[in-house]
């Protein structure tokens, strides 16, 4: 039965280990998603936009499907952020716009502000710079509101960037200046906020102070590639020397510039700084040149648009078959769930019965165990109930023992109360007696003392004591045998002693009754063990209580 029992555990626990893994496969967390973005972002730091774009992708199905708006959030934005990498502003705009429009719904107004900013960004790109202003304003509202000083320097930042790029100078000053102390905790940001400061030094013509500010930057700034700080500066000072007609200088940076490879537009921004400086000099022919470059450049951008265009025609097509053949593999996994729990209840029913099998064989056995135990306990009983007729009778004669000791005991009390009253009543007397015959009155009377000798003869006589014992003998009369065969050297005075001792009177009280002192009254008692031959280390009470 108990081999039985334990394959029965045994199977349970392996249907219970299979349901949890397979729960564990279909199961879906917050943690698995987050996890897919994270991979997600790293991809598209790689610019590996196809990669990266499957997963989101991934990423955001699931957290639809879960409303989780976290994850969904985070997995647009960041679609978007793969479009807007890819120059595909369009498709990155309306992602932005999508997870702008989750953030509102259901997210903290920190997920508002990150969205925001990078619509504004987009909308700078494009140069529509109206727009850009707008949400660049929305996103740094939302940060002084909050209280987020570091957002509001950065978006302080952006918007002074944009005033700048309209040419308003002194609102670009403001929001720079505004954003200074904000940003004091990020060295980079602050320098990049002092470029748009001498930017607008650039623009108000205060070329002196723009070159100090930007020369000084240049020397002292550690990380010149971060979002191309060092060609901005190359190009500030470019320009304020152009402005300053020192074109050798402004030549010689400009240059500086193309030597660093840039990016097709500073390369287009670069070639109309040495044009204009070109016809400053009136070599037109070198000028001219310098404008065909530009025209080269832009086509070159252009050309690099229309590839990015196909590129992303390429991986929206790859995304679209993605998409497809995750809800292939939705419907798939659906079949799959539907076979697994058809399994499941099959096996469910299997167990059911053969648990109701175990059952019942466990119900008969247990059945047949009980009246096994109720035979036995039937047996026990009789064993008990005879056990207990023979206990009783022990039991009765306990029982009077005891109410003979008791009886003993109490009959012993009695005795030790009329011996102190004897005692203290025939103390008194004589106290009285021995204060009369004090009196001189009393003692010229002879008839008077001769009462008092009487009296005095009278209480020294034993009669009472007599008594005394022989109740004592009648109470205790195997006590005093025992004690006389034991020891048949103790005299009589000795066994009145003892009997005293013995009612369990204390040392006070036993000199009490014999009108000796306390300390007289010890020593008798020490002699009398000596005299019995008891040890040291055994008590006279304890000795005779033993008896």
């Amino acid at each position: 039965m108990l081999q039985k029992k334990s394959h029965l555990r045994l199977f349970l626990l392996g249907f219970l280990l299979c349901l949890s893994f397979s729960c564990k496969i279909f199961a879906q967390t917050t943690g698995q998603c987050d996890s897919i973005i994270r991979k997600g972002i790293e991809h598209m730091q790689r610019n590996e936009h196809v990669r990266s774009l499957e997963l989101l992708t991934q990423a955001r199905v699931m957290a639809e499907k879960k409303n989780w708006h976290q994850q969904e959030f985070l997995a647009i934005n960041n679609i978007g952020a793969n479009y807007y990498m890819m120059l595909e502003y369009g498709e990155a705009l309306n992602h932005y716009l999508e997870a702008y429009t989750i953030s509102l719904k259901y997210l903290e107004p920190q997920q508002e502000m990150i969205v925001l900013n990078n619509i504004a960004i987009l909308y700078s790109k494009e140069k529509k710079y109206d727009q850009a202003n707008d949400y660049f304003k929305k996103a740094y509202d939302i940060a002084k509101k909050n209280k987020d000083h570091l957002k509001m320097g950065l978006y302080a930042m952006n918007l002074g960037n944009v005033a700048n790029e309209t040419k308003q100078p002194k609102l670009a000053r403001a929001y720079f200046n505004e954003s200074l102390p904000l940003l004091v905790s990020q060295p980079q940001f602050v320098t990049l906020a002092k470029i748009g400061l001498a930017d607008c030094d650039l623009s108000e013509g205060n070329t002196k102070q723009s070159l100090a500010t930007a020369k000084d930057l240049y020397a002292n700034t550690k990380d010149l590639d971060f979002n191309d700080v060092g060609i901005s500066l190359l190009t500030i000072i470019s320009k304020s020397y152009l402005k300053e007609n020192n074109l050798q200088l402004a030549s010689a940076y400009a240059n500086k510039i193309l030597q660093k490879n840039p990016n097709l537009e500073t390369k287009i921004v670069v070639f109309d700084i040495l044009s204009e400086l070109n016809f400053k000099a009136r070599a037109y022919d070198k000028a001219l040149q310098l404008k065909d470059s530009i025209i080269t450049a832009n086509a070159g951008l252009d050309a690099i648009k229309n590839g990015k265009l196909f590129e992303n025609s390429k991986v929206k097509f790859e995304i679209q078959n993605y998409k497809n053949e995750i809800a292939l593999n939705e419907a798939k996994l659906a079949n799959e769930r539907k076979l697994f729990y058809s399994i499941i209840a099959i096996i469910i029913i299997i167990v059911f019965f053969v648990i109701l099998t175990f059952r019942n064989l466990s119900i008969k056995h247990k059945q047949k165990k009980l009246i096994a135990e109720r035979s036995e306990q039937i047996l026990a009983l009789e064993l008990e109930k005879e056990k207990s007729a023979s206990n009783e009778k022990e039991t009765i004669a306990l029982l009077e023992l005891e109410r003979l000791k008791n009886e003993l005991e109490s009959r012993n009390r009695k005795l030790s109360a009329k011996a102190l009253y004897l005692s203290g009543r025939n103390q008194m007397i004589e106290e009285v007696l021995s204060e009369l015959s004090e009196l001189p009155q009393l003692s010229k009377d002879t008839s008077v003392v001769s009462h008092i000798k009487t009296l005095k003869n009278h209480l020294k006589t034993d009669n009472e004591w007599d008594n005394f014992i022989t109740h004592f003998e009648e109470v205790n009369h195997t006590f005093l045998q025992t004690l006389k065969t034991k020891h048949p050297n103790l005299a009589a005075n000795d066994i009145r002693f003892i009997s005293y001792i013995y009612m369990n009177l204390s040392t006070k009280e036993i000199a009490s009754m014999l009108n000796v002192t306390a300390e007289a009254c010890r020593k008798r008692k020490e002699r009398i063990s000596a005299k019995m031959e008891l040890p040291e280390n055994i008590n006279l009470y304890d000795y005779l209580a033993s008896l």
